[in-house]
């Protein structure tokens, strides 16, 4: 990795996580394959200006699905790194937030 900017890809935004930022103060990134939770933790510090207390690291396997107009063409779904990372109760970050 060259830099802090090259460990998080992009926030993921489900009904899951949502519930995860408003309740539990967690928030989900992608992340670059080999990064690990010390990098994951850097970044999100530096990144954001909040307080990391936990980061859990999960490889998301790839799968197997379907095309809508062709039902019998089979494709497939990379897998990807996915992180975790708990603050604070009184931090938060900003692009997860609704309107204001």
């Amino acid at each position: 990795m060259k830099s802090i900017y090259d460990v998080l890809r992009r926030p993921l935004v489900t009904e899951k996580s949502n519930y995860m930022n408003s309740e539990l103060h967690q928030y989900v990134f992608e992340v670059a394959p080999n990064a690990t939770k010390a990098m994951v933790r850097d970044a999100v510090e530096t990144l954001f200006d909040v307080n990391v207390l936990r980061v859990n690291v999960i490889n998301v396997p790839a799968k197997r699905t379907r095309r809508i107009r062709s039902r019998r063409l089979m494709i497939r779904r990379s897998g990807y790194k996915k992180a975790i990372v708990t603050l604070s109760p009184e931090d938060t970050i900003d692009i997860f937030e609704g309107v204001k």
